[in-house]
């Protein structure tokens, strides 16, 4: 009876159409995508704790600094005129109120020299700098001053305030200095700007100086950040050179430095940005959105920066590092659909017209050992390179499921073939890695020429029939 039964579903399984054993096939590669996507979510984590890694390395040094400045800040008094109910009669009144303009400088200078290190713990790296910014800039009243509705009488020049900001204060280090006409200031913590989020340092200066003419500060900050460095332009003219050794620039932001005066080499870079208010589109001077303080009498000074704590201007030089390895495996994880497709297609070849009967519990193993590649990819990509953990990884799949399947197809000769296919897959896909501008199209042409070979290949095939007819 067992022997009857036993022969009556071999024959069935025989009898099997190559139009089910292919929509089977195609239901075992879906269901392997949840894995696949497994992996993706892996990858996710993993890039997430090795930034979390990084914050923590980088923690008490700087992060990534924006530095802007300087700007004189010129309080001023206003007279602001209210009328109120007093004993039951209007009663019109005078209050002085000090308000705050700032004024941008007619032209800065700055000369950037970034000391680069690299900062390990564990498994992970981040890139970091200390960099002293030298430069110097030129205040003046702009011509016509006067149509701002401000007085220069109505002026408090001795009570001025030199600000600079800069975005992360911990990473000020070192002596740094602020000079106006030959006489040293001494800086005081807080009171930045804006486009630092109001973090940074200030200095009280007796700006007398620009009723008659022009006021000029030198400077020398020293401070210490990772990964980027960004300037916050707002003068008349910004000059801003920049160099370090370290080889992998990114220019971005709001503008890119002269491409005539910019040099990367293997040994280092250089670059020059000249930006103007004119790009810009800003004034040299700026009032403040304030409101009137101590009614009745002068109040002490407000402080408060009108640009609103955003970079809406900026020159931003990155440090990168040369391979994003969590990114390429990221993208080589989304052609992991291209090498389970082309692998179960090849056995499935086998199956329907090699004569070879290939269970469906033998695809999913395969399957498995191809979903853990990436798995394999990443983990050694975090201690070798991306470049060696793919051939370390492809060569132990490779290996593995050669192996296996020269069990399952009985043949050493085939299961060269599909070693030599994975190969090839493998290849194929380190080269669409390595040409992102191209990888669509190269990825196209590769998916119709497999679709071509199928068709092909499986042209007289009668998917309707039994295997065993196709067999025989």
């Amino acid at each position: 009876m067992m022997d009857g039964m036993d022969v009556e579903n071999g024959s069935e399984r025989e009898e099997r159409s190559p139009g089910r054993k292919f929509m089977m096939v195609l239901v075992m590669g879906f269901l392997l995508t949840i894995p696949l996507f497994v992996t993706w979510l892996l990858v996710y984590d993993r890039q997430s704790q090795s930034e979390t890694a990084q914050q923590s390395i980088v923690s008490g040094w700087g992060g990534e600094q924006v530095f802007a400045g300087p700007k004189l800040v010129l309080p001023y008094n206003v007279a602001l005129q209210e009328t109120v109910e007093q004993n039951g009669k209007s009663v019109t009144r005078t209050n002085i109120v000090q308000r705050e303009f700032f004024l941008a400088p007619e032209k800065v200078k700055l000369d950037s020299a970034l000391k680069t290190r690299t900062k390990k713990r564990a498994i992970y790296e981040v890139v970091v700098y200390d960099t002293n910014v030298i430069g110097s800039a030129v205040f003046r009243l702009p011509d016509d001053f006067g149509r701002d509705g401000i007085a220069i009488t109505d002026i408090d020049f001795t009570r001025a305030e030199l600000r600079f900001g800069l975005s992360d204060a911990r990473g000020l280090a070192g002596d740094n200095s602020v000079t106006v006409g030959g006489e040293k200031l001494v800086l005081k913590p807080g009171r930045g700007l804006g486009e630092t989020g109001n973090s940074g340092f200030y200095a009280w200066v007796d700006a007398s100086g620009l009723i008659e003419g022009g006021l000029e500060a030198d400077f020398a900050v020293r401070f210490k950040g990772n990964e980027s460095l960004t300037i916050a332009p707002h003068a008349g003219l910004t000059e801003w050179t920049v160099q370090s050794k370290w080889p992998h620039p990114s220019f971005t932001g709001s503008f890119l430095p002269e491409a005539e005066e910019t040099k990367v080499t293997a040994k280092g870079f250089e670059a020059k940005y000249l930006i103007t208010n004119l790009a810009l589109g800003s004034s040299l001077v700026s009032m403040q959105v304030g409101h009137q303080v101590n009614p009745g009498r002068t109040g002490p000074m407000v402080h408060f920066e009108p640009d609103g704590g955003a970079v809406a201007a900026s020159a931003t030089v990155h440090l990168i590092q040369p391979v994003d390895l969590y990114g390429q495996v990221d993208r080589a994880a989304k052609y992991g659909f291209l090498i389970i497709g082309f692998t179960f297609v090849a056995f499935l070849l086998f199956d329907l017209i090699g004569g070879v009967s290939i269970s469906s519990v033998q695809y999913i193993l395969i399957g498995a050992a191809l979903v853990l590649f990436f798995v394999l990819l990443l983990a050694f990509a975090e201690i070798i390179g991306f470049a060696l953990a793919f051939v370390a990884a492809s060569a132990a799949t490779i290996g593995l499921i050669t192996a296996y399947s020269a069990s399952v197809l009985a043949s050493w000769r085939r299961a060269g073939l599909v070693g030599g296919l994975l190969a090839g897959l493998y290849g194929a896909i380190y080269i669409l890695l390595s040409l992102q501008a191209y990888s669509l199209l190269i990825g196209s042409l590769l998916i119709f020429a497999a679709l071509g070979g199928l068709m092909f290949v499986t042209r007289r095939l009668d998917w309707s029939g039994s295997l065993s007819r196709v067999r025989r």
